[in-house]
C-alpha cells in the first residue's frame, strides 16, 4: 500500500513538473517572439521610417512629431489603455499572456534602443548610420530592410500567437470594432492599420508637421513590402510549411480496398458520407479523408490503382484538430467572436 502511494505521489509530481515545464517553455517562446518583434522595429523598420501598420507603426509616426519620446514609450501609451479597456469589456477571457506580451514588447524596444544607439540624440534621430556603429546601415538597401523587418516581425508575432497570446495593438482595436461597430475582426484590424499607414504617408512621406522635407511616396511602397512579407511569414509561422489536405473521394469500385489502405497503411481514419449521383441517380459512398501534404501523392496513386474512374477533390485544410493532428486550442486565447 505504501509503495503504491509513493508511486501515485511520484506520478502526480511528474505530471506537475511536465505541466510547469510546458508553461515555462510557452512563456519563454512568448518572450522570444516579443524580442523578434522588437528587433524588427528597432533595427530594420524604425531607422528607415517605414510604417507597417500596428501600434508601433503609429508610435513611429508620433516619434517623428515628438522625437524626445521613444517609440516603445508611445507603444505603452496606446497599449495600456487598450489592454485596460479590453479587460473591462472581455474580463478574464482576454488572457494574461496577451497582457504579458503587450507589456514587455515596448520595454524590450526601449532597451534595445539604448543598446544599439550611442546616445540619446541618436535615439531621437533614429539615424541608421549610428546604429551599431554603422555596421547595419541599409539606407541604400531599403528593400532588404523591408524584407528582413517583415520576416522578423512576422515570425515574432506568429510565435506569440502560437502560444495563445497577442502583442496587443490593432488586434485589440479589431476586437473593439467587432464588439461595438459589428465589423468583422479582420476588417477592423485592416481599417486600423490602413489609417496608421495613411498617417505615416502624411507625416513622414509628405513631411506634414515635421521639420524638413518628407521621405516621399516611395517610403509607403517599402512599407507595403514590409506588410506583405510580415503577413506571409506570419501565416507560415502559425500554419507551418505543410498544411494538411482534405480529400473527398467517390469510388464506384473497390471501396473496401480503399478503406483497408487508409486504416492499415496510412494509419488514418476516415468518414463515409452518403451521396447520390446527380446524373445517374445511383447511391454512392463518399470518403472524407484528411492527410498531410506528403501523403497526398500516395493516396492519389492508390485511388488510381483501385478505381481509375474515381472522382477526387483535394483542398487545403488550414486547421485540423483531433487525434493524429493538432490539439484543440486552449481556452485562454483571444476572445474574438
Amino acid at each position: 500500500m505504501k509503495l503504491e502511494l509513493n508511486f501515485a505521489n511520484l506520478a502526480k509530481s511528474t505530471k506537475e513538473s511536465v505541466t510547469d515545464w510546458k508553461w515555462w517553455s510557452s512563456m519563454g517562446q512568448i518572450v522570444l517572439g516579443c524580442f523578434l518583434v522588437a528587433v524588427a522595429f528597432v533595427v530594420f523598420i524604425n531607422p528607415y521610417n517605414m510604417v507597417p501598420g500596428g501600434i508601433y507603426g503609429l508610435a513611429l509616426v508620433l516619434h517623428n512629431l515628438f522625437p524626445s519620446i521613444q517609440v516603445g514609450t508611445f507603444g505603452y501609451m496606446f497599449d495600456v489603455p487598450l489592454i485596460l479597456t479590453a479587460l473591462v469589456l472581455f474580463g478574464g477571457t482576454f488572457g494574461g499572456r496577451t497582457i504579458f506580451a503587450s507589456f514587455i514588447t515596448p520595454g524590450i524596444m526601449n532597451l534595445l534602443d539604448y543598446l544599439v544607439y550611442p546616445s540619446q540624440e541618436a535615439i531621437e534621430a533614429l539615424d541608421p548610420a549610428l546604429l551599431l556603429g554603422g555596421q547595419i546601415d541599409l539606407s541604400q538597401h531599403l528593400m532588404l530592410a523591408a524584407i528582413i523587418g517583415g520576416c522578423f516581425s512576422g515570425a515574432g508575432v506568429g510565435i506569440v500567437i502560437r502560444n495563445n497570446a497577442a502583442t496587443g495593438g490593432t488586434d485589440i482595436t479589431g476586437m473593439l470594432l467587432h464588439r461595438f461597430a459589428k465589423m468583422k475582426f479582420a476588417n477592423g484590424v485592416l481599417l486600423s492599420d490602413a489609417i496608421i499607414v495613411l498617417s505615416g504617408l502624411i507625416v513622414i512621406g509628405f513631411g506634414v508637421g515635421i521639420d524638413g522635407p518628407g521621405e516621399g511616396v516611395m517610403l509607403s511602397l517599402y512599407s507595403g513590402v514590409c506588410i506583405f512579407v510580415n503577413a506571409k511569414v506570419l501565416g507560415y509561422t502559425i500554419d507551418g510549411a505543410s498544411r494538411d489536405k482534405l480529400l473527398y473521394i467517390i469510388c464506384d469500385e473497390h471501396s473496401a480496398k480503399m478503406r483497408d489502405y487508409i486504416i492499415n497503411d496510412l494509419s488514418r481514419g476516415g468518414t463515409y458520407i452518403k451521396a447520390k449521383g446527380m446524373y445517374t441517380g445511383n447511391d454512392k459512398e463518399m470518403i472524407f479523408l484528411v492527410v498531410n501534404r506528403k501523403e497526398v501523392r500516395n493516396v492519389q496513386s492508390k485511388i488510381k490503382e483501385f478505381d481509375p474512374k474515381a472522382f477526387v477533390v483535394v483542398t487545403d485544410a488550414y486547421d485540423t484538430f483531433g487525434q493524429g493532428f493538432k490539439p484543440f486550442p486552449e481556452e485562454n486565447g483571444m476572445p474574438v467572436e
